[in-house]
């Protein structure tokens, strides 16, 4: 099954709504006809006294949150041709070979092309406080050169992107707006399966869209947001509610009208909706948004384990007492469950009290919480149950809050300044990282022809993650014949340059 991402992607082109004509009947002479049952088109069909059973009545659930859904427009640019790297190419490619291509065309595993020669997109957002915050997916603005929101009264503003976190395909926007309606978040938690649900959206365009389904399962791992560093975080809720591209990024809530998922993807084969519909927990939800809020990047916190979903198999080539729970295979460097007593062979049962039967389920409880929190871990050792309390780290192995790195962290090298490169800017960029070069006149790299405001993203086969590592791999290239610098200009001009050659 082709698991697909919506909502980003509506691109270039439009949906036709057919209706069909109602052919007037010839008029025919008046017939007898009985009395009972009688067909009457008057104005009398247009209610009913039929009392809708308590719990299916959709309409104040519907009429709280569809203003509260917005429209989120994005556009993209066309990257620009640099001539300089037309013209150097050519002795690129002789110089070094087939290995040119290992620079061409590189984005980071997972995220969504921006449309050849620039276009637009469209997804969903939901209003989350009445000042003009805005969640999304981040794959609805990904890499978006301009992002608008459309309310569902038609007012139109142009949104800031606060912060973002491929991570969990959480994004935050802002718009200069008061006193605008907003979803309550609700406990996603106390969601149940089978529980009747609407989701609330712009699929295909068509504005403030409200279907109806009902949970079909909790803590699905869909693989979708797979990412070479392995920190993707999945525990969908799953509905089939209908979803289509462009609900990305809308609302998901019970009957009372309260947030309890961010819709994100679909399971399609087609690309349209299937069935099966899938939505980020509003538990996790408001706690990457608050962190995006607070430090403009997520705290992620991590138990340090590496583990295994019990099934029966795994239960009998290590003779497990339960099926239940997650087995620790091993622990990071400077894990927080080691340092709290746990042993690989043991059983995870519960975070918090939460029951925890798979690895995705596992992430989302602790991934509610930041470095330095504590938290209650029950586990089994053979038979024997224990609970101990964890001091959670942070991925450098400590507990200190992670803020976006400051203007200090800048390196001068060879008369130039290296800056880091804005979280803003990079997530519109679709970059990991990278350096900005400035000051380029009064330094050493003057002769090379790389201007002021280039982005470094990779020099030969090394990626580029921060201002030190451009240091690092240029003293390692003095030893050699020279280096290739990669990299792209804030306008997405990509160019490449060979420095260190004679």
């Amino acid at each position: 099954m082709m698991l697909g991402l919506l909502g980003s992607a509506i691109l270039g082109g439009g949906v036709a709504v057919g209706g069909y004509k109602l052919l007037e009947p010839a008029p025919v002479a008046p017939q007898a006809v009985s009395a009972d049952p009688q067909v009457r088109y008057t104005s009398e069909m247009r209610s009913s006294a039929y009392a809708v059973p308590e719990g299916l009545n959709f309409v104040a659930a519907a009429a709280a949150v569809t203003p509260a859904v917005v429209h989120v427009m994005t556009e993209y640019a066309a990257p620009a041709v640099d001539r300089r790297q037309q013209q150097m190419d050519p002795f690129l490619r002789q110089f070094f070979g087939d290995q040119l291509e290992q620079f061409q065309g590189q984005m980071p595993p997972g995220h969504p092309q921006v449309p050849r020669g620039g276009g637009q997109g469209s997804g969903s957002g939901v209003i989350i406080a009445a000042n003009g915050y805005i969640v999304t997916n981040n794959h609805v603005i990904d890499k978006a050169s301009k992002i608008e929101v459309v309310l569902d009264d038609k007012r139109k503003f142009e949104a800031e992107l606060v912060g973002a976190d491929p991570n969990t395909d959480l994004a935050v926007l802002k718009v200069k707006a008061d006193n605008l309606p907003f979803v309550k978040y609700g406990n996603s938690d106390d969601v149940r399966v089978g529980q009747w649900v609407l989701a609330v959206g712009n699929p295909f365009n068509l504005n403030s869209t409200v279907t109806a389904g009902i949970i079909s399962a909790k803590g699905r791992n869909i693989d979708i947001l797979r990412r070479k560093d392995n920190m993707g975080i999945e525990s969908f809720i799953q509905t089939d509610a209908v979803v289509n591209p462009g609900n990305s990024g809308g609302a998901l809530v019970n009957l009372n009208g309260d947030l309890i998922g961010i819709n994100s993807a679909i399971a399609s084969h087609t690309g349209s909706f299937e069935g099966y519909a899938f939505a980020i927990p509003s538990s996790l939800a408001s706690k990457v948004v608050d962190d995006l809020l607070k430090y403009k990047v997520v705290q992620r916190a991590l138990l340090g384990v590496q583990i295994q979903e019990v099934d029966a198999r795994l239960a009998s080539e290590k003779k497990l007492a339960t099926l239940n729970g997650v087995y620790v295979q091993g622990f990071s460097e400077s894990s927080a469950a080691a340092a709290a007593g746990l042993k690989a062979g043991d059983i995870i049962t519960k975070i918090n009290g939460a029951s925890v039967n798979t690895s995705s389920q596992l992430q989302e409880q602790v991934a509610r919480f930041r470095p330095g929190d504590k938290i209650k871990v029950n586990f089994l050792r053979g038979t024997a149950a224990n609970e101990v309390t964890a001091v959670l780290r942070n991925a450098t192995g400590t507990t200190s809050v992670v803020r976006e790195e400051p203007a200090s962290a800048t390196v001068k090298y060879e008369g130039a300044t290296l800056s880091p490169v804005p979280a803003r800017e990079q997530n519109k960029l679709g970059l990991e990282g990278g350096a900005q070069i400035s000051g380029i006149k009064g330094s050493n790299f003057r002769e090379t022809g790389i201007a002021d405001g280039f982005i470094i993203t990779r020099i030969d086969k090394n990626q580029v993650n921060n201002p030190a590592d451009v240091k690092k791999y240029l003293d390692e290239a003095r030893e050699k014949s020279g280096a290739l610098v990669e990299g792209v200009y804030p306008d997405g001009r990509k160019a490449y340059y060979p420095i260190g050659q004679e």
